[in-house]
C-alpha cells in the first residue's frame, strides 16, 4: 500500500533544531514575558509569535472583560491569591497596562468574575511556557 509507506516517510523526517543563539536566550526571555510571543518574534518565528500573541492576547483580553480582579497580592496569608497574582502577572505587559487603566480592582458581584480571574491566570501561565519555548529555541534545543 502506497500510502502507508508515504506516511512513513513523513513521520520520520524530522525537522532539523533551530541554530543555538546563545547572546539571544536573555532578551527573548525578557521580550517573551513582556509581550506574548515577542520573544519569537525577536527569534524570527514570526508565525509561532503571533499566534502566541493573538491567543494569549485574547485569553487576557477576554479575562479583563470579564471583570476579573488584577490586584496584586503577595503573603503567605492566603496562598492561592498570591498564585493567581503571580500567575497574572506572568502575563507582563498586558497586565502592567490594565492595572494602569484602572481594571485592577474588577467586580466580584459580576456573574462572569471568576471566569474572567481564570482567564487572566490561564494567559499567564500559558506565557510562562511560552518564555521557555523561547528560551529553548534561542539556547537550539527545539526547532
Amino acid at each position: 500500500m502506497p500510502g502507508f509507506a508515504a506516511l512513513g516517510r513523513a513521520v520520520t523526517t524530522r525537522r532539523r533544531l533551530a541554530e543555538p543563539k546563545p547572546g539571544a536566550v536573555f532578551p527573548a526571555c525578557f521580550l517573551a514575558w513582556l509581550l506574548p510571543g515577542a520573544g519569537h518574534l525577536y527569534l524570527g518565528r514570526t508565525v509561532k509569535g503571533l499566534v502566541f500573541l493573538g491567543a494569549i492576547g485574547a485569553l487576557f483580553v477576554l479575562g479583563v472583560a470579564g471583570d476579573a480582579r488584577l490586584d496584586l497580592h503577595l503573603g503567605l496569608d492566603d496562598i492561592m491569591a498570591s498564585i493567581v497574582s503571580l500567575s497574572q502577572l506572568a502575563t507582563g505587559l498586558p497586565y502592567l497596562a490594565a492595572r494602569l487603566l484602572g481594571f485592577e480592582s474588577g467586580r466580584p458581584t459580576s456573574l462572569t468574575f471568576d471566569y474572567g480571574v481564570t482567564y487572566t491566570a490561564c494567559a499567564g501561565l500559558l506565557n510562562i511556557l511560552v518564555i521557555l519555548d523561547a528560551h529553548d529555541t534561542a539556547r537550539g534545543i527545539k526547532p
